[in-house]
C-alpha cells in the first residue's frame, strides 16, 4: 500500500471536470484528505486514512421537521450528498445508481442504510418538492434542506465546495458544487470513503455490504 495525502480541493477538482450544470467553486479553506490507495489499482472507492467528521448540521427534512444530521444516522451506516432537484445530470444519475444498488442488500440492511441528500439550492427545493422528487429515487432516501449559508459550512468540513445558486447565460437557475458522496461508517460515524460522479451501480452494489458493515470496501 501507498498513502499519498491530498488537499480535498484537489480531490474536488478531480471529481468536477466534467460537470456543466453541476460543477464546482472555488475554495481554498478546506480540510487535508490522507488517502490510501494500492499501486496500479483503479477503484471507485477513495478510503481516507484521517476519517472526516460527521457535519454538525439541523435541517429540515422532507416532512418540514428538524433532523439533527449526527442524531439521526449515529451507528447507521450513512452515505451523504449534496445536490439539487433541478439538476439535469449528475444529481439524478448518483442518487438513481445508488437506489439500484441499495436494493440489492438484505431488507435489514436497507433499513439500516442512511441515504442523505443535502440541496444545494434551499431556496427552490422546498419540503415538499424536495420530498417528490427522492420519493420518485428511494422512498427511504432522506432529504434535507434550510439556509445556504449552514448548508454550505457544512459541505465545506467534507472539503465540498458549493456556490450560491446563480444564473447562467441563458437565464436558466444553476448550482455549482461538489459531487463527492461520502460514506461513514457505522462503528466510527467518520466519514471513511469518498465516490467520485464516475461511481456505477456496480461500484456500489459491490461495495454497500462492507460499507453496512463498517468495513473497508
Amino acid at each position: 500500500m501507498r498513502t499519498k495525502t491530498f488537499a480535498a480541493a484537489a480531490l474536488l477538482a478531480a471529481a468536477s471536470l466534467t460537470l456543466t450544470a453541476c460543477g464546482s467553486g472555488n475554495d481554498s479553506d478546506k480540510p487535508v484528505a490522507v488517502v490510501s490507495e494500492q499501486a496500479g489499482t483503479e477503484k471507485a472507492a477513495t478510503v481516507l486514512d484521517k476519517p472526516f467528521e460527521k457535519p454538525d448540521l439541523v435541517l429540515t427534512d422532507t416532512q418540514g421537521k428538524k433532523y439533527d444530521l449526527r442524531k439521526e444516522t449515529e451507528g447507521k451506516p450513512t452515505l451523504i450528498y449534496f445536490g439539487y432537484t433541478h439538476c439535469p445530470d449528475v444529481c439524478p444519475s448518483t442518487m438513481s445508481n445508488i437506489a439500484v444498488a441499495k436494493k440489492q442488500l438484505p431488507k435489514a440492511e436497507q433499513d439500516e442504510l442512511r441515504v442523505v441528500f443535502v440541496t444545494t439550492d434551499p431556496d427552490r427545493d422546498k419540503p415538499a418538492e424536495l420530498g417528490k422528487w427522492l420519493k420518485g429515487i428511494d422512498p427511504q432516501f432522506i432529504g434535507l434542506t434550510g439556509d445556504f449559508p449552514t448548508i454550505q459550512a457544512g459541505a465545506r468540513t467534507l472539503g465540498i465546495s458549493i456556490d450560491p445558486p446563480r444564473k447562467d447565460k441563458n437565464g436558466k437557475i444553476i448550482s455549482e458544487h461538489g459531487t463527492q458522496v461520502i460514506a461513514f461508517s457505522p462503528k466510527t460515524d467518520g466519514g471513511y470513503v469518498l465516490y467520485g460522479e464516475d461511481a456505477t451501480v456496480d461500484d456500489y452494489t459491490k461495495d454497500l455490504p462492507k460499507i453496512a458493515k463498517g468495513e473497508n470496501p
